[in-house]
């Protein structure tokens, strides 16, 4: 399958956590499939609704993760995450992003605010993300969405 990806692209996570909450730029919103919080109310043994309220006009998501008083999300505990085997989709991808064009061709783009991603420029010579490494993405992209392989 076809698809756009940045190329030239190292990324290796700095464990900051600015991904799991608001910043002074970003309201952040953790997005949930249905899949994803039916998954994480049974690994923590909790209803939906302790971690997520249920949302419209997002979809494919149906709720959004609780956040804490400083805006981070519930489930972050010393910049580490507490649910990182079932975290969601959204979670997986970051910091990526894919969209679909009217066309169905599917682009990822990448964040400007991770300081885990470098380029060329400032990147290490390892750790670069290729092809293989966002076909991963978007198969995971397509069972979580669609409950099946490409």
């Amino acid at each position: 399958m076809h698809f756009n990806y940045p190329t030239e692209i190292f990324f290796v996570c700095s464990k900051c956590g600015l991904c799991c909450g608001d910043t002074p730029n970003k309201i952040r919103h953790v997005l949930l499939l249905k899949s994803d919080a039916e998954r994480i109310a049974t690994s923590t043994n909790q209803q939906i609704n302790a971690f997520a309220d249920q949302i419209s006009k997002k979809e494919p998501y149906i709720y959004e993760m609780h956040k804490n008083f400083e805006g981070v999300c519930i489930f972050l505990q010393n910049n580490r995450c507490t649910i990182y085997a079932q975290r969601p989709l959204i979670c997986r991808f970051y910091p990526f992003e894919l969209s679909t064009d009217e066309k169905g061709i599917h682009t990822f783009s990448v964040t400007g605010e991770c300081p885990g991603v470098r380029r060329p420029s400032n990147g290490v010579g390892k750790n670069k993300l290729d092809k293989l490494f966002f076909d991963r993405l978007l198969e995971l992209a397509f069972v979580e969405l669609n409950g099946r392989s490409l």
